[in-house]
């Protein structure tokens, strides 16, 4: 079984309550505004703000689109 991405209309971030973006392929939701990266643990998302990953710039903006 895989991740329900119909989730993604109900799921928030749980620091800011805002949009999550769904990355399959490093399983996470990305809170692209907390810069956040929430790990999904056998299909199941681990909304914990102590167990989220800090992302950086790079992680957060793609490469063709960085800011000069």
């Amino acid at each position: 079984m895989a991740f329900d991405i119909k989730l993604m209309e109900i799921l928030a971030c749980p620091v800011c309550k805002g949009k999550l973006d769904y990355n399959k392929a490093q399983q996470e939701l990305i809170c692209k505004f907390d810069k956040l990266a929430y790990a999904i643990d056998k299909d199941i998302p681990v909304l914990l703000e102590s167990e989220a990953r800090h992302l950086s710039v790079d992680d957060v903006v793609p490469n063709n689109k960085q800011a000069d």
